[in-house]
């Protein structure tokens, strides 16, 4: 994993796709712990070493994480998070093109855990939680498009089911009714931003997706112009 920030307080990472966020029912080996063994190893550590999870990604999900080093750390970033100053972006790349360039889905999700699948529906359900993200479409190749998302909340699966119930598949997302072939879904957490939770300071963290399909064919967009 590629360590892109650390200090007294944070630790900001490339997650790998197919890396778990959180330990799971697979037993598989998660960030969480993975980072733990390389700062023990890395300072030297006696005993136990704290790293608080702010956020997550789907196992799948490849892109830019921050954790605390420290509870105080954890805590602020966590209110920054309630308060909605926590800003996390993505880039997906959706099947076909959008007939509206830039807006915002509201849909109502609810996960079945059993099956680890989200149901959404468009008017709000008993059980279900509203789940809202701006979208804007950055190019567009063949018949798929390239889009920056900004979420609002932070619902399991949201950006997947949502593009899905709004004919907008992700690619690679076989879970959510994508066929093509793809090494994984097209699905990047790019952009963080929040302040730092001891020296206030502004703070943004940027890591771009892998230039392989399906995010190679814009580079072949940018090539031609």
């Amino acid at each position: 994993m590629r360590i892109i920030y650390e200090d007294n307080h944070l630790l900001v990472v490339e997650k790998p796709p197919g890396v778990l966020s959180q330990k799971d029912k697979t037993g598989d080996e998660d960030i969480s712990f993975l980072l733990k063994k390389h700062l023990k190893e890395k300072y030297k550590k006696p005993g136990n070493v704290y790293l608080g999870h702010v956020h997550r990604l789907d196992r799948s999900v490849g892109g830019v994480m921050v954790f605390a080093k420290t509870s105080k750390a954890a805590s602020r970033l966590s209110e920054q998070m309630r308060e909605g100053r926590f800003q996390k972006k993505y880039m997906a790349v959706c099947a076909k093109h959008f007939h509206e360039k830039q807006g915002t889905l509201i849909h109502y999700l609810k996960k079945d855990k059993k099956t680890n699948t989200v149901k959404a529906s468009p008017v709000p359900v008993n059980g279900f939680k509203k789940a809202v993200l701006d979208y804007r479409v950055l190019k567009e190749n063949k018949d798929i498009s390239l889009v920056e998302v900004k979420l609002h909340t932070g619902r399991s699966h949201q950006i997947r089911v949502q593009f899905k119930e709004s004919g907008h598949a992700v690619i690679g997302d076989a879970k959510y009714g994508d066929k093509k072939s793809s090494p994984g879904i097209a699905l990047w957490s790019y952009s963080l931003q929040f302040d730092h939770p001891t020296k206030r300071t502004k703070e943004s963290f940027i890591c771009t997706p892998p230039a392989v399909f399906p995010w190679s064919e814009f580079k072949k967009v940018e090539s031609s112009k």
